[in-house]
């Protein structure tokens, strides 16, 4: 889910609740704050040698002791006010940052809109091989005996 597609159901439904899923099917505890509203640059070279960036806006939620506390969209979103200029794109992905039990991003997929709340289900990260066309073997071939693939040692993949 991008940034223009989240702050589109903030702005369509601004007095429904706010409610994250985590992959499990759980909720975050209903009385989170967000503390931050971030831009996360992401700048790396991969295995095979090609440089990438890329970016996400990362809302930061916190469980206090404070369990009555309850936000509403357009509270949210006049946060996301207090942010205007620092994220580059509308098109950015949105996370979330929970502890579950440890410090964990999540992305948000998608929104389910209930009568009164806005369901935001997010699923975990997972990592993944940029140059897969160096670093893996190529199983349609027939391998040779004593051969492991593509990505041998001195090949200059990983």
């Amino acid at each position: 889910m991008t940034t223009i597609e989240f702050l589109d159901f903030l702005r369509r439904f601004p007095e429904h609740g706010i409610e994250f899923i985590t992959p499990d099917g759980s909720p975050v505890p209903a009385h989170f704050h967000i503390t931050e509203v971030g831009h996360l640059a992401k700048s790396f070279i991969d295995c095979g040698g090609t440089r990438h960036t890329e970016g996400s806006c990362l809302l930061q939620v916190w469980v206090a002791d404070d369990i009555d506390h309850r936000l509403k969209a357009a509270k949210l979103l006049a946060i996301f006010g207090r942010a205007d200029g620092l994220l580059p794109s509308d098109g950015l992905p949105v996370e979330i940052e929970v502890e579950a039990p440890v410090l964990t991003q999540l992305p948000l997929t998608r929104c389910e809109v209930g009568d009164a709340t806005l369901r935001f289900h997010s699923e975990h990260k997972h990592t993944d091989c940029r140059a897969k066309e160096l670093c893996l073997p190529d199983f349609s071939l027939p391998s040779l005996p004593g051969q492991a693939g593509t990505c041998t040692p001195g090949s200059g993949c990983c």
